[in-house]
């Protein structure tokens, strides 16, 4: 296989009708370090809404348990990804999410923002970064299986193109970024876990590696200072050298997932998508999300 060849193919499709195969060759196939890498800052962008941000802190999940919360996001977003919307897999993946969120209310407009960063920020991301740019395809692909999610999901109101997603993330964020002192506990935790990924000494360095890559409003948000000039230039430029390297390599010949990432690290004798996440009682550190009705369960 030629290195465009899957591009050509994705090109083939439809966007609206194969919009989750598309998304997973992707995903999977195109961009799997990029898609871990823009989720990862995706999730953690919500962090700088306050009513996410201090809730998120209230559950501990994110600063006592951050290993098993990153774990169990990723495998259940992804395991709709890789086995899709239809299949068992997919299903009781959509289950899980949607039992573990019942317990705790939390406005729709903040639901239907977390969508947008799944749908806006691996775009920007790989646009930036990436071996090539996101496909008109891709981009409509994408849009597409995150509205068919947030369906699942029981949100109402969702964007119907990129377009719309984008300009409801950043009208978002204008409006409602700011401090937080729970927030930027759930963030701090956050760098912490990625710091602690790799050796020790190297901390620091990862830390502000990390901090060079986030956006002004970002950084006011959590009160970070701003990146040295020189570290955020030379950052950005060796994650973009990454990319063109990439770029000279045979194209992926197998999938990659996100059970696959050596970061997911709680789970070394297997798991049963059943059983991830937490069981919240509500009123008791539960997961803050807004209450789904039975149906959207399913």
């Amino acid at each position: 296989m030629k290195r465009f060849e899957r591009l050509e193919q994705i090109r083939r499709m439809d966007p609206y009708e194969d919009a989750s195969e598309i998304y997973r060759l992707s995903s999977a196939y195109e961009f799997p370090w990029d898609f871990t890498r823009s989720l990862e800052l995706a999730l953690y962008r919500t962090y700088a809404v306050p009513s996410i941000g201090r809730l998120l802190a209230e559950t501990a999940e994110l600063t006592d348990r951050a290993q098993k919360r990153y774990d169990d996001t990723s495998l259940l977003l992804d395991a709709v990804v890789e086995h899709g919307f239809g299949s068992g897999e997919g299903r009781t993946a959509i289950r899980r999410i949607n039992q573990m969120h019942r317990s705790y209310d939390i406005s729709n407009d903040d639901m239907r923002y977390v969508l947008c960063t799944f749908v806006v920020m691996p775009k920007r991301w790989i646009d930036a970064y990436g071996w090539r740019r996101f496909s008109r395809h891709e981009t409509v692909a994408a849009s597409v299986h995150y509205n068919t999610l947030g369906r699942h999901m029981g949100i109402k109101d969702i964007p119907g193109s990129y377009e719309e997603f984008e300009t409801c993330l950043d009208a978002y964020e204008e409006a409602h970024f700011d401090w937080d002192e729970g927030a930027r506990r759930v963030s701090d935790a956050t760098l912490d876990l990625m710091a602690s990924w790799y050796p020790r000494p190297l901390a620091p360095v990862l830390r502000a590696s990390t901090l060079a890559l986030l956006d002004e409003s970002l950084l006011r948000a959590f009160r970070y200072p701003a990146p040295h000039p020189v570290t955020r230039a030379l950052v950005r430029r060796a994650v973009r050298a990454r990319g063109r390297l990439v770029r000279l390599l045979p194209p992926r010949r197998a999938p990659h997932h996100a059970r696959q990432n050596w970061e997911v690290k709680g789970y070394p004798n297997g798991y049963r998508l059943d059983e991830l996440g937490t069981r919240p009682v509500p009123g008791v550190r539960g997961c803050p999300v807004r209450h789904l009705d039975a149906s959207a369960a399913e």
